[in-house]
């Protein structure tokens, strides 16, 4: 299968609910060819359904595929790279809050491995598929320009003292570090966005008890951006990606490379410390 001549390829992680369902179904009305990756089969076939409604139903496929996974990650970049000869945009939505601890069959925390560590290898070994593409570009939405959550070196699987907030505070400064890792590849033509696009009215509560559930309503009805006004910018970095290597934008404003939370350093020692924990699966 290949791409429609008229249009980009773009892959979308997370993309069966809030922005990356949006992102998706925006991109094929716009004529590309867009691969869907969720763990939901009937979320899946929803949004096959309201691509065909929109006269782009040809354009949208959907690879069923527990992202939190690391051989089911594996499986869907196998089946992506069997299937098209070059990727233009990746864009990394896949994320889901657990208020309690859970184990993954990798023996991974479930929010690390889900949220950093299928970016991780979504973002590397799709290079070659990326690297293929007139202007390729990789779009990481997590939280960048937050300062709060730290790293825990000496526990990353957060054995001790897990908290659903602790969860997902580390893997955003995992995934800022990320893009500061990326970026480093000077061989590579890959272009790289850390994008937060703030409080969004986006995303599945259900794994949050249901008082929580609706004190986050009451709070976005209040003070969150639309779905659509959060998925705007994306369309600008996919169609024109930023010349620098690395970009970081959190709700409109470019920041400046030097923050602490991008520290090469740290990056590095990341990236280390990655490397070795996916050698011993």
């Amino acid at each position: 299968m290949t791409a429609a001549s008229s249009g980009r390829v773009v892959v979308i992680s997370g993309g069966t609910d809030g922005m990356g369902r949006a992102l998706a179904l925006s991109r094929v009305g716009r004529g590309d060819r867009v691969v869907v990756i969720g763990s939901n089969p009937d979320k899946g076939r929803r949004t096959v359904a309201d691509a065909r409604l929109i006269g782009s139903g040809d354009g949208l496929e959907f690879i069923r595929a527990d992202l939190s996974s690391i051989a089911q990650t594996r499986a869907a970049i196998r089946e992506i790279s069997s299937r098209y000869g070059a990727v233009d945009a990746l864009c990394l939505f896949a994320n889901r809050p657990s208020p309690r601890r859970v184990v993954t069959a990798d023996g991974l925390e479930r929010t690390f491995a889900l949220y950093y560590l299928s970016r991780y290898l979504l973002g590397h070994e799709l290079a070659p598929l990326l690297s293929r593409s007139a202007s390729p570009v990789i779009v990481n939405v997590a939280g960048v320009g937050a300062t709060a959550g730290r790293i825990h070196w000496d526990d990353l699987q957060l054995e001790r003292g897990y908290s659903a907030v602790a969860a997902q505070l580390q893997a955003g400064r995992a995934n800022d570090l990320l893009g500061a890792t990326y970026a480093e590849q000077t061989e590579t033509p890959i272009h790289y966005v850390l994008y937060h696009p703030g409080f969004t009215k986006s995303g599945d509560l259900t794994p949050f008890p249901a008082p929580t559930r609706a004190l986050i309503r009451v709070a976005a009805a209040v003070a969150a951006r639309t779905v659509e006004r959060s998925v705007e910018p994306i369309h600008g970095f996919i169609e024109h990606p930023p010349a620098a290597p690395l970009t970081a934008v959190d709700r409109g404003r470019t920041l400046p490379l030097t923050l602490r939370t991008l520290d090469p350093a740290d990056a590095e020692r990341l990236s280390t410390v990655t490397r070795q924990l996916l050698a011993r699966m």
